[in-house]
């Protein structure tokens, strides 16, 4: 596997206030990893430090080996990472369909490209309601219609913050599915979630976070071989 993603000693702060201290992850082609912990430890502030949306003040962050670290986010996206942000972020006053397309492209010549088409047969509820505003979705309509937004940009990294946060459980089922499906179709994802379960079924790797330094990291075998981890790092 080739390094597509590669976070070194990122440091970041909210005013005076460190957030991160020498976060450091790494995600490969066609790999799925997850960032877990508990609120509160770093794990959104490090996605919107990858994103150019936190400015960093000490570390790297290189992708396909271009250094991103001090890039605005439009490059950064432009380059190939696709966010699904925490509270999906959707536009509420465009339809379905016009969320879709409004930052659609295809810079990478991907082949199959998602597609209007493709995004309706993966979530075909979106193609039911594909002329309804955004702020007449259900929480799990946006989740997906904010997944196949992100998809829409071709992307070679999607970065998913809270999968499946306050989600019914069979919309949750739906999601990881799908997720599931992706990786299937070599997708490289980054995703925060909490549900553990679901992330030690779905990754290949996990990186866990606690107040900004990463404390553990291996895969789903080494995750559940020592629940101390569970205890220590991740339980409410």
């Amino acid at each position: 596997m080739s390094a597509l993603l590669e976070v070194a000693g990122l440091e970041a702060s909210y005013g005076e206030a460190q957030v991160l201290f020498g976060m450091a992850l790494s995600v490969e082609s066609g790999e799925v990893v997850t960032l877990m912990g508990r609120n509160g430890m770093g794990k959104t502030t490090t996605i919107r430090a990858i994103m150019g949306l936190v400015s960093s003040s000490a570390g790297t962050v290189h992708f396909l080996g271009e250094d991103l670290t001090a890039a605005p986010p439009y490059r950064i996206a432009k380059a190939g990472i696709g966010l699904v942000p925490e509270g999906r972020q959707i536009f509420p006053t465009l339809t379905v369909e016009e969320n879709l397309v409004a930052t659609a492209a295809n810079r990478f010549k991907a082949a199959p490209a998602w597609s209007l088409e493709r995004v309706y047969e993966f979530f075909p509820r979106l193609k039911e309601r594909r002329k309804n505003m955004g702020n007449q979705l259900s929480g799990g309509e946006q989740q997906m219609l904010a997944i196949g937004r992100a998809l829409m940009t071709n992307p070679k990294l999607l970065i998913l913050d809270e999968a499946t946060e306050g989600l019914a459980p069979l919309i949750r089922a739906e999601i990881w599915a799908c997720l599931g499906r992706l990786k299937g179709e070599g997708q490289s994802i980054l995703v925060i979630d909490k549900n553990v379960d679901a992330l030690e079924s779905l990754a290949d790797r996990h990186v866990v976070v606690e107040k900004g330094h990463v404390v553990w990291s291996g895969d789903s075998a080494a995750l559940k071989a020592d629940p101390t981890i569970r205890d220590r790092y991740l339980s409410v």
